[in-house]
């Protein structure tokens, strides 16, 4: 089972049942880190006055809120530290609702709970209570000093926590300007059974194992090729290095331990004995373990 994240209580009137946060999702995916393509160094990110193109020092940032155009007010570590919300380690349900009245476009993070400290009793009532209503409830929760908004669902046997946006953080529909040609539509009759029939002979059974990421499949593929024909590079590992921001900065080292398994990588004849080997990446499961995500 994953490491809970988070440990605390659910609670509504006098009722607490103490819980275990546990992530429903694992970020996937290849990574990529910069490289100099002349000395293949790592290509690290640095702050920069984009005024001047000079670097600035740590030291000499502080965080600012756009107030108008070219004017901002600066607020110092202890302002914006004032500000969080009090941690009370509860998920505090404050209502419940329909469940098909959650907007699809709010929903955001799942995770799983599970019973802590002899709760499994009270975790079950509330679960089968849910269940028989069609209700979910909503709740706030503090997670790492930023409050958020969550429906609480029943999932087969379990409860799940699921993170809402904020309604403020949503468009609206109407930011589309659909038109009457698709709000209201003129469908003739047989145009809509020859939809209908399409989707009924095309329909099927969810089958997750089926689905895979063919971008990732083609890149470890491209990698274990060229790693086994000796096309490695080493790469110098600088301590402290600074966190790399942007699409695409990030590292295939720790996917590739995973993922590839089994032989070892072959050698360049001028390659030398401190190079890096990558072993032969297991074939065996559709799911493929975790590795650091890219960040935006």
């Amino acid at each position: 089972m994953p490491r809970a994240i988070w440990k605390g209580a659910i609670s509504f009137g006098l009722v607490h049942i103490p819980v275990a946060l546990v992530s429903a999702s694992s970020s996937k995916g290849v990574d990529f880190d910069w490289l100099d393509k002349r000395s293949m160094e790592p290509v690290g990110y640095k702050r920069v006055n984009k005024v001047t193109g000079k670097e600035v020092t740590k030291e000499n940032i502080v965080k600012g809120v756009a107030y108008e155009k070219g004017r901002y007010v600066v607020l110092s570590e202890e302002e914006i530290r004032a500000a969080h919300p009090e941690s009370t380690q509860t998920i505090d349900i404050f209502s419940f609702v329909d469940r098909e009245q959650i907007p699809l476009q709010n929903i955001d993070t799942p995770y799983y709970l599970s019973p802590d400290n002899r709760g499994e009793k009270v975790y079950a009532l509330l679960r089968e209570a849910l269940s028989s209503t069609d209700k979910v409830a909503l709740a706030h929760v503090v997670l790492r000093t930023r409050q958020h908004l969550a429906a609480l669902f029943p999932l087969e046997s379990a409860l799940v926590l699921v993170m809402l946006r904020w309604p403020s953080d949503v468009r609206s529909l109407d930011a589309l300007d659909l038109g009457t040609a698709v709000t209201q539509p003129k469908l003739a009759k047989s145009e809509l059974d020859m939809a209908k029939r399409l989707i009924k002979d095309m329909s099927d059974e969810w089958r997750p194992e089926e689905y895979q990421d063919s971008f990732q499949e083609r890149i470890l593929e491209l990698v274990e090729q060229k790693a086994r024909a000796g096309k490695i590079e080493a790469v110098e590992q600088v301590e402290g290095e600074e966190e790399r921001r942007g699409a695409d900065v990030i590292d295939l080292t720790e996917l590739l331990k995973r993922s590839l398994g089994g032989k070892p990588a072959a050698k360049s004849e001028d390659s030398s004995e401190d190079k890096p080997k990558k072993p032969a990446r297991k074939r065996s499961s559709p799911s493929k373990p975790a590795a650091r995500a890219a960040r935006k």
